[in-house]
């Protein structure tokens, strides 16, 4: 695998996911305790919101009608965003599987090509 595929397809979703977790968890803790729900949503955002704009566009409305439509696409958005969060670190980490199985399979190759 190539260091470009490495960062692609590894580094940049974990740094990604680590990032918004990372940033939103402190608004999801309350009395100590993590809201993991809140969490989902809004580690999501980022993930997911930019596809929810396709499908449901907020015209036509009031100023009350475009909010709650903009909420609507947070939320579903978020709900979205978590599953590809999911699957983009899942991803991930079978890549970096991968990379190490590559790499053990290389190094027994030439350990093996330097004994003969």
């Amino acid at each position: 695998m190539k260091k470009v595929d490495f960062l692609k397809k590894v580094f940049f979703p974990l740094m990604a996911a680590a990032l918004s977790v990372a940033l939103f968890y402190p608004l999801c803790v309350e009395n100590g305790t993590c809201d993991y729900r809140k969490l989902w949503i809004l580690a999501g955002i980022p993930f997911g919101v930019h596809r929810m704009f396709v499908w449901v566009i907020p015209k036509g409305f009031d100023l009350g009608g475009t909010v709650g439509m903009l909420v609507f696409n947070l939320l579903v958005g978020g709900v979205i965003g978590g599953l590809a969060l999911v699957w983009n670190v899942t991803r991930a980490g079978f890549y970096l599987l991968c990379s190490i199985v590559a790499v053990a399979r290389w190094g027994t190759r030439k350990i093996a090509g330097r004994q003969k």
